[in-house]
C-alpha cells in the first residue's frame, strides 16, 4: 500500500513537502488540505504585490499539484470540516504547514487603539486575503508610522508612496490601489529599535526606496557607521550584505526633502513606548536607544510623531491548532527537528518561526519527506478515500486544483492593463464563479 500523507496548508512549505515526497522513489499518495479555495499561501497573500518575480515559484507548485500522486482539497478547514484527530486516523503521516498567520504584538500601552493595524492584516488587505477584505484602513493621515526594519516593513512603506504607474503592473487589488492613491499620506516613518547594521531588510528592497517616482528617502548621516564593527560576530556573507546596506543608505543622505512630493524617513535607534490618543491613534511616543551587546537600550530621550495610523511589522506568530503541543512563547509547535508526534510533522514557520525567505522552506519540506519515509516504511491507512467520505458527510464544498485553475484563469482575464490578475477576494465570490454565477 502507498504511504498516505496529508499536508495541512498549501503555502511554500506545504508544496515543497509534497514535491519532495512525490519525487522520492517511495510509493506515496499526497493530499494537500487548504482552508481557502485558492492555494499558495504566502506567495499569494504575503509577498509584496509589486514583486511578481518572487511569485513565479507558484509555477513549480502547479507542476507538483498536477502529479498523479497529489490531490488538492481546497476550501477545507481543519477543525470545521474535519478534525486533526480524524486526519491522523486516516493518514499514515500528517504534516502541519499552517505558517504563522498572526501579528506579534508590541507590548506597549495604547496598541489596542483604532488606527493600529498589524502588518499581517494590512498586507493581507492589499493582497486580497479573504480574512482582511473588510479591513477598511483609514489612510487620511499625512504621517504613517511603520514599526520594524525588515522586508515586510519596507514593502508596506514602498507601496504606500507609489503612484498609479508604479502600482498598475502589480497584483494589488483594485480597491486597495485606489484607496492608497486617494490617501493623504505624504510621509512614512520607518521606525527601528536598533541601527542600520542590525536592520533585517535585504539590499534589493532597500535600493528600491531610492528609485521611487514620487518619494525621496530621508536619513540622518550621523546614524550610519563607517563600516560594520569588527567585533560583531557574523558570517562573511552577512557582513558583505550589511556593508551593502550601509552603502545604499549613504546614497540617500542629503537628498532634499522637497525633491519629490512624498518621503520615507528611516528612523533608527527609536523604540516605540506608547501609542497616544483617546480611542483613536493621535501619535506615537518613542525613546532614543543605543545598541549594547546587540540589544536596544533606552537613553531616556523621548520624542513624538503625530499620526493616526501605526502599522507594526515586528514579526508573525501562530496560535497553533487544537490537538497539538504548542510553544506559546515562540509561537511554534513543539517539535524535534520537525517531528511533533508519531506520524505528525511540522514544516515552515509553524516549525521554526517566521524567518528566512521563500526558498528557506524547501529544506524543511525535504527533511520532512525524509523523516516520513524513515519512520513509515509501508502505508497502512485509507487516506484520501476516508477523507472524501468524511467531507461529504459533513457537507464540505471541496475545491480541487482544476477548480483553482478555473479561478486563476478568471482572475487573469479580469486584470487591469499591465497587471497579472485581479484577485477575487471573498470565498463566496470564488465559489460563485465556480458555480457559474
Amino acid at each position: 500500500m502507498p504511504i498516505r500523507v496529508a499536508i495541512v496548508g498549501s503555502g511554500p512549505s506545504g508544496f515543497y513537502t509534497a514535491e519532495a515526497l512525490a519525487k522520492s522513489a517511495a510509493d506515496c499518495e499526497i493530499d494537500i488540505i487548504e482552508r481557502l479555495p485558492a492555494p499558495h499561501g504566502l506567495i499569494r497573500y504575503g509577498v509584496a504585490p509589486d514583486h511578481q518575480t518572487t511569485k513565479n515559484v507558484s509555477r513549480n507548485f502547479d507542476k507538483t499539484a498536477a502529479r498523479d500522486e497529489v490531490q488538492f482539497f481546497g476550501n477545507v478547514e481543519v477543525g470545521r470540516d474535519v478534525c486533526l484527530a480524524e486526519l491522523r486516523d486516516m493518514y499514515d503521516a500528517v504534516v502541519l504547514a499552517i505558517g504563522s498567520p498572526e501579528d506579534r504584538t508590541l507590548g506597549i500601552p495604547g496598541e489596542d487603539k483604532q488606527g493600529v493595524i498589524g502588518s499581517a492584516a494590512f498586507v493581507g488587505w492589499y493582497n486580497g486575503h479573504p480574512d482582511f477584505v473588510d479591513l477598511n484602513p483609514d489612510l487620511n493621515s499625512a504621517n504613517v508610522c511603520v514599526i520594524g526594519n525588515g522586508n515586510v516593513a519596507i514593502d508596506i512603506a514602498r507601496l504606500l508612496v507609489k503612484n498609479r504607474q508604479e502600482l498598475a503592473p502589480s497584483d494589488i487589488t483594485g480597491d486597495a490601489m485606489e484607496t492608497i492613491l486617494a490617501s493623504a499620506v505624504t510621509d512614512v516613518y520607518m521606525l527601528g529599535r536598533r541601527g542600520p547594521v542590525e536592520a533585517k531588510f535585504t539590499n534589493v528592497e532597500l535600493r528600491e526606496m531610492g528609485k521611487l517616482e514620487q518619494c525621496v528617502p530621508q536619513i540622518d548621516a550621523d546614524v550610519i557607521p563607517d563600516s560594520v564593527p569588527e567585533d560583531l560576530e557574523m558570517s562573511d556573507r552577512d557582513r558583505r550584505l550589511r556593508e551593502k546596506n550601509l552603502a545604499t543608505l549613504r546614497e540617500f543622505v542629503g537628498r532634499p526633502a522637497d525633491q519629490l512630493p512624498k518621503r520615507v524617513h528611516f528612523e533608527f535607534y527609536a523604540a516605540p513606548r506608547e501609542i497616544l490618543g483617546g480611542d483613536k491613534v493621535e501619535g506615537i511616543r518613542l525613546e532614543r536607544t543605543q545598541v549594547v551587546d546587540g540589544r536596544a537600550v533606552g537613553t531616556g530621550e523621548y520624542f513624538e510623531i503625530e499620526t493616526s495610523l501605526v502599522l507594526p511589522a515586528v514579526g508573525y506568530r501562530s496560535s497553533g491548532m487544537d490537538g497539538i503541543p504548542f510553544d506559546d512563547d515562540n509561537g511554534i509547535v513543539f517539535n524535534d527537528d520537525g517531528r511533533v508526534d508519531d506520524g505528525l510533522y511540522a514544516v515552515g514557520w509553524i516549525k521554526r518561526g517566521p524567518t528566512g525567505v521563500i526558498g528557506t522552506n524547501r529544506p524543511d519540506g525535504q527533511e520532512a519527506a525524509k523523516q516520513i519515509l524513515e519512520d513509515i516504511p509501508i502505508g497502512r491507512k485509507p487516506g484520501r478515500e476516508a477523507l472524501a467520505e468524511v467531507l461529504a458527510s459533513n457537507g464540505a464544498r471541496v475545491v480541487d486544483y482544476n477548480h483553482w485553475l478555473t479561478l486563476d484563469a478568471y482572475e487573469r482575464a479580469q486584470a487591469r492593463a499591465g497587471a497579472p490578475r485581479e484577485k477575487v477576494v471573498t470565498v463566496a465570490a470564488m465559489l460563485g464563479i465556480l458555480d457559474g454565477a
